[in-house]
């Protein structure tokens, strides 16, 4: 059924799939990524790696036209020879970073100095010439920042915090106290679920620096083994499951001279650190409540530590944290998203700039008065915007996709997801402007490998709630000539889709199980963003029930609109959030759901961490209810259908206990199932063979339980 109209282009493409998709790490190496824009306009940094298969990051530099290489790992003496840190691995998971080199950077105020890490090394190059230099150091750095001025570099080594000279005078100006205590890092909730990855901030007079101490010791203690290797011992781990303590987070105003001042507010009734700055107005902080039901935007007195609201936000459900905001203008205007019904403003001042409909998804920057943005008017893009008095409201992206960028000095990078792939441009004039007519345009070179297979999308539009999703086909199949089984491709979940008009490596996925012989469905249901506050709501206190109802109330509305599906043949697979929804499929709608892969499910809500569980589901002493209604732990009677668990052993984000405590269960109340232990892969496998090998074995899987075996490719 499936081999026969195959030609032998599809099969050889098809059959090479998915070593090209682990080789090149789901086609993100050699994409260019995380611009500056130098305050003239007239240069642009950012990483790239050497090719689409080559996971090295190279520093590189864009001015008039020509691209130039400013720092390659492989032409530094020395550079690479040490390990990474452990609190540097921990922030390249956090980020799943999964490229080597150089993976971040950060530069002074004039884009003049460049710092960066290589295996705990400090490195440093001037983006005006020369060629990098090693900067002494009193141990393995983690986050190197120049100062504004480009005299100093501050780091984090051994969870102290240092600030040194280009020269290496270096001076420690927090030290830990104890092995839980660290300076200048952002803490596991902060880095997972709130998207604040940096513990430190420089003042604009590089004189004083914000930081973030982080005291771990109340946090509950976990240990990760490695059961392929019973000589090594386990790792232990600070993490905050859902209903237990959280780090002890505060802030302290450090001097170069030594002085430390604490940062004041009611960490009890406020404990989780959101953001943080400090501007030309002074330092600030936003602050959340542990229900997340109320943020406060806090002013910070640099000599005294004192703090002053300068805005609160409530929320029945929660607060959502917005990346980029709190952030000010140059006249101190507060730049905050704001949500009201079925849309999330973009508010300067206390004044709304966006109108309904569009939906604020991420502040990119602030220049002056200008505001750079991105946001959504339909589900399916988004794009990149700008706000300024004057000039009112622009769309600076054009062609369809979802972009983000930088701006700065007249100059907007744009950095999207088209149909067509990575695209990244470098606008200047009229187009960083967003006036009418051909802005100037230019390309930024993208290594990236082109994926053998090309998506074939049908976008639809499904069911009473408009359910937007996305039909995939096989390329050879002819419509009316037979029927074909069902796969469900979904994530489903907050803080991520998967339907757009983009080609990422989700969709080439969806497609490449199209080719061996399936009808793959993507849905983005309740829950997921850019689709305004009301839509993302309507999960709390219930993860589950929604989500799955818009799955099969998608895959029957995509039936009837498409005769060749067969509803007696359906499967779903997802990892993470997806994962527990392909197992919560085949435990509750056995009727509907044939089989299913689970990759990475969280089966149990009470083991999750706190910020994101107890942002849907409530505190599990005070609502366990949810928990119960939304846990696939205590439900494992209900199996009936071929269910495959995947984990991996040393995934720090969904422990492995979710599938052996699930597995378990199951096999308790005899119900079979399968179980593909992963040793040594995290939350996002790393190892390419296994990465290629997994989507086989999910197909062999699948075919086989829907198929009785036959059909095979």
């Amino acid at each position: 059924m499936y081999s026969s109209t195959l030609t032998s282009e599809q099969s050889a493409n098809s059959a090479d799939f998915p070593h090209q998709f682990a080789r090149s790490r789901r086609f993100s190496l050699g994409v260019p990524r995380h611009f500056t824009v130098s305050p003239d306009g007239r240069r642009v940094l950012f990483v790239r790696t050497g090719s689409g298969t080559d996971p090295v990051g190279r520093l590189w530099q864009y001015e008039d036209g020509t691209e130039r290489l400013l720092a390659d790992p492989a032409l530094l003496v020395g550079a690479g020879s040490g390990a990474v840190p452990e609190e540097e691995r921990l922030r390249r998971e956090r980020a799943r970073e999964r490229s080597v080199g150089v993976v971040s950077y950060a530069t002074d105020d004039a884009a003049r100095l460049v710092a960066f890490a290589l295996s705990g090394a400090l490195w440093a190059v001037r983006s005006d010439g020369g060629t990098p230099f090693s900067v002494p150091a009193a141990g393995p750095v983690v986050d190197p920042r120049p100062s504004p001025d480009g005299r100093y570099i501050a780091y984090v080594s051994r969870r102290c915090f240092h600030v040194v000279d280009l020269t290496g005078a270096d001076r420690q100006l927090a030290r830990a106290e104890d092995p839980e205590i660290s300076y200048g890092l952002a803490e596991y909730a902060a880095a997972e679920s709130m998207h604040r990855s940096r513990g430190y901030w420089w003042a604009p007079d590089s004189r004083h620096v914000l930081v973030a101490r982080v005291d771990t010791s109340p946090v509950e203690r976990r240990y990760l083994s490695d059961p392929a290797d019973p000589t090594k011992p386990p790792q232990a781990i600070r993490y905050p499951a859902a209903g237990t303590a959280n780090a002890e987070v505060t802030l302290e105003l450090l001097s170069l001279e030594g002085e430390r001042v604490e940062v004041e507010w009611d960490r009890k009734a406020y404990e989780y650190v959101v953001a943080a700055g400090w501007d030309a107005h002074g330092p600030f902080v936003t602050v959340q409540s542990r229900d997340q039901r109320t943020m406060r935007t806090l002013a910070v007195d640099p000599e005294t530590g004192a703090t002053e609201v300068l805005h609160e936000r409530t929320d029945p459900a929660w607060v959502e944290i917005i990346t980029g905001t709190p952030a000010r203008t140059a006249s101190g205007a507060l730049v905050l998203p704001e949500d009201e019904g079925d849309t999330r403003y973009l508010t300067v001042g206390g004044q709304r700039v966006t109108p309904e409909g569009l939906q604020l998804c991420a502040v990119l920057g602030v220049e002056g008065e200008r505001v750079l943005f991105t946001a959504s008017d339909d589900p399916l893009e988004t794009h990149v915007w700008c706000h300024e008095p004057g000039h009112g409201l622009r769309r600076l992206s054009r062609e369809p996709g979802r972009y983000t960028g930088a701006a700065r000095g007249g100059t907007v990078v744009l950095a999207g997801l088209t149909p067509r792939g990575n695209e990244v441009g470098v606008l200047r004039g009229a187009g960083a402007d967003g006036a009418d007519g051909d802005p100037p345009y230019q390309a930024l070179t993208s290594l990236a490998e082109e994926p053998s297979i090309t998506p074939r999308p049908v976008h639809l539009t499904l069911g009473e709630r408009k359910l937007r999703g996305v039909l995939y086909l096989p390329s050879w199949h002819e419509e009316g000539t037979g029927k074909l089984p069902v796969l469900l491709d979904p994530y489903g979940g907050p803080a991520m889709q998967v339907v757009g008009r983009a080609r990422d490596w989700f969709t080439c996925v969806s497609q490449w199980f199209a080719e061996q012989g399936f009808a793959v469905l993507a849905v983005d249901g309740r829950g997921t963003p850019n689709r305004g506050p009301a839509w993302e709501k309507t999960i709390h206190g219930d993860q589950l029930g929604p989500a799955l109802e818009d799955q099969v109330d998608a895959l029957r509305a995509a039936a009837a609109r498409c005769g060749d599906l067969d509803l007696t043949r359906v499967a779903i697979r997802g990892w993470s959030f997806g994962g527990f929804l392909a197992a919560a499929a085949v435990l509750y709608h056995p009727e509907i759901f044939h089989a299913a892969v689970a990759g990475a499910p969280p089966t149990d809500m009470r083991m999750y961490d706190t910020h994101w569980k107890e942002r849907y589901l409530g505190h599990p002493e005070e609502q366990p209810e949810n928990y119960e209604r939304t846990s696939l732990i205590g439900h494992g009677h209900l199996l009936s259908r071929p269910l495959l668990l995947v984990h991996g052993l040393a995934d720090d984000n969904v422990a492995a206990a979710h599938t052996l405590r699930f597995s378990a269960e199951l096999l308790a109340a005899g119900k079979p199932h399968s179980v593909l232990p992963l040793p040594g892969a995290t939350h996002l496998p790393a190892d390419d063979a296994v990465n290629a090998q997994l989507l086989n074995f999910q197909r062999d899987f699948l075919m086989s339980a829907l198929e009785g075996g036959a059909g095979k490719k």
